[in-house]
């Protein structure tokens, strides 16, 4: 513990007897200190909240459009763009009006830097200007920070008024013009496919779609054909038993015979139905000639039967003749079936025979189909968004799409965010001091002298027999008095000087309040 206080007592001598080193060492580090602090100037933040609502009349359901919230983004994205930056420049003095590009990039970069804008909630946020201008004075840089603000809402109010409706003009011209394309595109693709169909004609479909799509529209109507036959088939069958079990004519006593003619007259409908077939091109062997046929026979047996029995009383019978009719019906439903899946099956044939012959020809088709259908959706699609950029730029026209609301306007600062010079000065001071203390305490230990009896004893390996006082004359007493005297003048001035200097910002606080 006694080596350690000794150690202290050895130091704090050798730092007192370097005092004036110390003291000039302080003065110097605190004159270049406080100059370097004076010469930034001090910065002066201005704040302001803004709402900006998106008055979202039609629903944007555009491809490509921007929604509300997307909108918000955008406008706080554009608020600090390089052209509102120059405008505000150019506003508030910062830029003069003929300034070169250089200065206008120079002072759009500061404001950029300087300017923040920080959200809060979807459509709130908080715009900070801080602005230290150092060829300006303390109260100008007040009174230009919250002008900065000042002067963007503003621009940026009236960007907005503007903004959307020269915006849907832009947007207008712009869909014009790939609409005009889109369209000559479409004309000239028409005018390639009709010259196609008239060079190749039975082997594309014309209006009716390529020979692949003509194939599977006949497939489905097939499928839709087998369904209904067997419907009308079993409708077909039905009837047959129904007639079969049903007597052509009845006995009704006392009535005259008037039953000889009924199965004649059927006789002949059947043999003039088989002669419509027949002249359709129906051969023997199709089923519907053979069912035809079969019925002619029976017809001819019943006929003979009724003109052979001539007893009276015998009436036709009304439920045959109506099952009859229906029968006929029936059979016609089930022979148009018939006929129209053949055709289709025919038609089928042909076209596939067609494709195979020339597959060129179908593949190019189809290309020019597809070519086509691209682009009629393009252009149709294209129309659909200029309607809804017609109609968004009516809104704008007469409503406030976007409405800019000053929540809190900029306020006017008086004390400087920056920077904090009280502080700096009292740092610059204590490092001052410290400064000087380590310079007399280093130069100390470079030199070597033995402070002590005991230092010079451990660094000589030798015993020292003794020590000599000094002895202080009353002379040199009244000369130490008064070095004593101007080293606390000194280091007082350097103190009076600091406590100045922050006498002087307080009062050019003031100043600007």
């Amino acid at each position: 513990m006694n080596s350690l206080y000794d150690e202290f007592r050895v130091a704090l001598h050798s730092v007192w007897t370097r005092r004036w080193l110390v003291l000039a060492v302080a003065w110097g580090i605190c004159i270049l200190g406080w100059l370097a602090i004076a010469s930034i100037p001090n910065r002066y933040d201005s704040r302001a909240r803004l709402l900006v609502d998106v008055n979202q009349i039609l629903p944007d359901d555009t491809p490509g459009g921007l929604g509300a919230q997307q909108q918000v983004d955008q406008i706080r994205a554009t608020l600090t763009s390089a052209r509102n930056m120059e405008k505000v420049a150019v506003t508030t003095g910062l830029l003069p009006a003929a300034a070169g590009e250089r200065e206008k990039a120079g002072a759009v970069a500061m404001l950029q830097q300087n300017i923040k804008v920080v959200p809060q909630q979807d459509n709130i946020f908080e715009i900070t200007s801080s602005i230290g201008v150092g060829s300006l004075s303390d109260a100008d840089n007040a009174k230009l920070a919250s002008g900065v603000l000042d002067s963007l809402i503003t621009v940026f109010r009236d960007d907005q008024l503007r903004g959307g409706r020269i915006d849907a003009r832009e947007g207008l011209k712009f869909l014009d013009a790939q609409i005009a394309d889109r369209e000559k595109a479409l004309r000239e693709v028409e005018a390639r496919r009709a010259a196609f169909e008239a060079s190749n004609i039975g082997l594309v479909g014309g209006g009716a779609g390529s020979p692949a799509q003509r194939v599977d529209a006949m497939r489905a109507e097939i499928n839709q054909i087998d369904s209904q036959l067997v419907a009308a088939q079993a409708a077909l069958a039905a009837a047959n038993g129904q007639l079969a079990q049903t007597p052509a004519t009845i006995n009704v006593p006392g009535a005259p015979a008037t039953g000889a003619g009924v199965a004649r007259q059927q006789l002949a409908g059947a043999q003039n139905e088989l002669a419509q077939m027949r002249a359709k091109g129906l051969t023997d062997a199709h089923p519907d000639v053979i069912a035809v046929k079969s019925q002619i026979a029976a017809l001819k047996a019943q006929a003979e039967r009724e003109g052979n029995g001539g007893g009276g009383g015998n009436a036709q019978n009304p439920a045959y003749a109506s099952l009859a009719a229906m029968r006929a019906e029936r059979q016609a439903t089930v022979s148009a079936l018939g006929a129209r899946k053949a055709q289709l099956t025919g038609d089928i044939a042909r076209i596939t025979s067609q494709q195979i012959q020339n597959p060129g020809v179908a593949a190019e088709y189809d290309r020019i189909n597809g070519e086509y259908t691209a682009l009629k959706a393009q252009y149709d699609k294209l129309l659909a968004q200029r309607e809804q950029v017609r109609l968004r730029g009516q809104v704008q026209t007469e409503t406030d799409a976007i409405k800019v609301e000053l929540l809190d306007p900029p306020s006017k600062p008086t004390t400087p965010s920056a920077p904090n010079r009280p502080l700096f000065l009292t740092a610059v001071l204590l490092a001052g001091i410290a400064g000087g203390i380590g310079a007399a305490f280093g130069l100390a230990q470079i030199r070597t002298s033995y402070p002590t009896a005991a230092r010079l004893e451990r660094a000589s390996g030798l015993p020292v027999i003794g020590s000599i006082t000094e002895v202080v004359t009353p002379e040199r007493q009244v000369e130490r008095k008064k070095r004593l005297v101007w080293l606390a003048s000194g280091a007082g001035a350097l103190v009076a000087l600091y406590a100045l200097l922050l006498v002087a910002e307080f009062v050019q606080r003031g100043l600007v309040a």
